[in-house]
């Protein structure tokens, strides 16, 4: 009981910072977002401490991770020229031409590793921002429902629905070797539950919305089911049971977002098709 009072109080403080920073403004929701970048990318290079085979350079990963994501955080409000985001290009190669300095024994799975942590982290926590950045710049000052904040609530709905109906009726295994209590019912209850939050949402807009959050409903739930099981495939392969500990009772970081850095992706294509050839 008292670890469900821990994972209840930490997942409340956690909604309300990240939906309220949503809901108030693009600049508060770019600095809570970057907070979770910094401690994800931190997280990620922490996971890998004492292994082996692989020997990350955590100071150097995190030195370009976070001038590449400030990078892009810059050019999209036009702090800098867009033009100065190819940099990260550049910064790419050199990040991994250090492993040269380095002398360790396994110098191609320390490079595929830190590219593909970079990868991993940045392009999701810069889309959230940019999603939300772009949505801001559509509305205006009308009254509205933040794309990135039902997103969240997608996300959500699909991980508690697949796991409450997995618990109650759940009985074919979806993925054993990687997630053993995942199953195809939860996932499937997941996916129904997520599609009609995403109607309820369409309800809440002012905007005639409703194909763009049924059909996020749609592409989220399968995704983020992926996410998870992707991030979940990682812990096991390092032989960890959770991220971090920075959230009691959810764990990581990694752990909390698992989902949402393999959706995002898809919802912000989705959206983007919607607003610019559908609506």
């Amino acid at each position: 009981m008292s670890n469900l009072v821990v994972r209840s109080l930490t997942g409340g403080v956690f909604v309300a910072i990240l939906l309220g920073s949503i809901f108030w403004n693009e600049i508060a929701a770019t600095g809570v977002l970057s907070v979770f970048f910094l401690l994800g990318i931190n997280e990620f290079n922490s996971l890998f401490k004492g292994h082996e085979q692989i020997s990350l350079n955590s100071s150097v990963n995190m030195l370009f991770g976070v001038s590449i994501f400030t990078l892009l955080i810059l050019a999209l409000f036009n702090v800098i020229p867009s033009v100065f985001s190819l940099a990260i290009i550049p910064f790419m190669f050199i990040m991994n031409a250090t492993e040269l300095w380095r002398k360790e024994k396994n110098p191609i799975q320390n490079m595929a590793v830190s590219t593909f942590g970079l990868i991993y982290l940045i392009i999701p926590f810069f889309l959230m921002i940019y999603l939300n950045y772009t949505d801001q710049l559509r509305h205006g000052e009308e009254t509205f429902f933040p794309l990135l904040a039902g997103f969240f609530l997608l996300v959500w709905t699909n991980d508690t629905f697949a796991y409450l109906t997995g618990m109650m009726i759940g009985k074919h295994k979806l993925f054993e070797r990687i997630s053993p209590k995942k199953t195809w019912e939860g996932t499937i209850g997941g996916a129904i539950f997520t599609i009609l939050v995403g109607y309820i949402i369409s309800l809440c807009t002012v905007q005639d919305d409703t194909i763009l959050w049924v059909i996020a409903g749609v592409v989220i739930a399968p995704f983020a089911t992926i996410g998870d099981l992707l991030e979940s495939q990682i812990k096991r392969s390092l032989g960890i049971k959770d991220s971090g500990n920075i959230l009691p009772g959810h764990g990581g970081i990694l752990d909390r977002f698992d989902a949402a850095l393999f959706a995002i992706p898809i919802f912000a294509t989705w959206t983007y098709i919607f607003y610019n050839f559908y609506n």
